[in-house]
């Protein structure tokens, strides 16, 4: 465990490698999938993948309310993308020259997205908890006692402020949804506890704030640490999709096996895990998959299975928006400035997730001309086939 958490992903590599079949075990006794191929069929299995998804706990009484507060968020989100794009521009234009990440792209992903978080009419002491909570720690696990004490305590002063808020909601209740509250009040099934609204409310900020934020930190890093300077010679939303693959936030997923899975003898209701970022790395199936190299998504082939936000029955609702909102504030940070960075490590904290190691942005304006300017694709979802 301690090489874990020092190198979580050297440390799954290592084992993967010395595994003798397409499963193994991990060092506190859970199954992980090894092979890329058997990793999409475990998350696409309807057998494996029967019943609630536990991204909600017990929240909510069943499969079909799961899926329609997500549905909810995300149709919520992709409609309010160019408030977004209005919240982002100010926020950028806030960020000092040098800052400190990745907490600083958790607060300016939360500052772009605030009044749609909760719409500008909320009380203000409630909308100061949700953005102290944004920046105490309640997002992404705190190193320290001390600190994850203090996130608690931000916390339980957002749920109470939040649950007030449905409550008064639920006595004068809009026509449409002003923001992600209500849409999560309005998806709810009816009876529902207000304190039930409300962490429902802080477990979706903290899914789509958290994420995004870490995603953008990573895309930024990466691509800073593989060029001189900005303007980065790829296309922005390669950089992006290569820093997904390349550092997944949601770097394992678990799920109930079934009796014999693969060629490992694993018996029902132990846990299977299967590794986004091993998948991602499969030198059988990814060219140069341990390389940062975004140009790769400019050639057909060489790609392996790509689940950055998972796949099948479970697969991430908010994926689609969520790649928008990445790819639109990388972007903005990039566009009409040069970017650097020092202190950088592509070794990540393992912390609910894939968390970039800290790190300074250096952020300068520059003179813009058609030759330097980002290469940025509109603040927009691509059209479907």
């Amino acid at each position: 465990m301690r090489r874990f958490r020092r190198d979580p992903l050297t440390a799954i590599e290592h084992l993967r490698h010395r595994a003798r079949g397409d499963v193994f075990r991990l060092p506190w006794g859970d199954w992980c999938v090894g092979d890329a191929d058997l990793a999409r069929a475990v998350l696409r299995d309807p057998v494996v993948n029967d019943g609630m998804s536990a991204f909600f706990g017990a929240l909510l009484p069943s499969r079909p309310a799961q899926v329609a507060v997500g549905r909810a968020v995300r149709d919520l989100v992709r409609a309010r993308v160019p408030d977004f794009r209005h919240g982002l521009a100010a926020a950028v234009a806030g960020l000092p020259a040098d800052s400190a990440w990745p907490e600083a792209g958790i607060d300016l992903v939360h500052r772009a997205m605030a009044d749609l978080l909760l719409h500008p009419g909320t009380p203000d002491a409630t909308r100061w908890s949700l953005a102290r909570a944004a920046r105490g720690g309640v997002l992404i696990r705190p190193p320290r006692v001390w600190q994850r004490a203090r996130a608690e305590v931000l916390r339980g002063r957002l749920l109470a402020g939040v649950a007030e808020q449905v409550a008064e909601r639920r006595a004068r209740a809009a026509s449409e949804p002003r923001d992600v509250l209500d849409a999560v009040l309005g998806a709810c099934p009816d009876g529902m506890a207000d304190r039930t609204v409300a962490e429902l409310f802080a477990l979706l900020f903290r899914a789509i704030v958290a994420p995004v934020g870490c995603t953008v930190a990573w895309s930024v890093l990466l691509a800073c640490l593989h060029t001189s300077a900005s303007p980065w010679p790829w296309p922005v939303d390669w950089v992006v999709r290569e820093a997904l693959r390349h550092r997944p936030m949601a770097w394992m997923v678990v799920r109930p096996a079934p009796a014999g899975f693969g060629d490992v003898p694993v018996r029902s209701g132990e846990v299977l895990s299967v590794s986004p970022y091993l998948a991602h790395h499969d030198e059988r199936l990814w060219a140069d998959p341990d390389a940062f190299r975004p140009d790769r998504w400019a050639e057909p082939s060489g790609h392996g299975p790509y689940l950055p936000f998972g796949a099948g029955r479970f697969t991430c609702a908010g994926a689609s928006p969520a790649q928008v909102l990445i790819t639109g504030t990388v972007a903005a940070l990039a566009d009409d400035a040069r970017l650097t960075v020092t202190g950088g490590d592509t070794r990540p904290v393992m912390a609910d997730g894939l968390v970039p190691r800290p790190f300074t942005l250096h952020r300068r304006a520059k003179e813009v001309n058609d030759h330097d300017r980002c290469v940025a694709p509109h603040l927009h979802e691509p059209d479907r086939p």
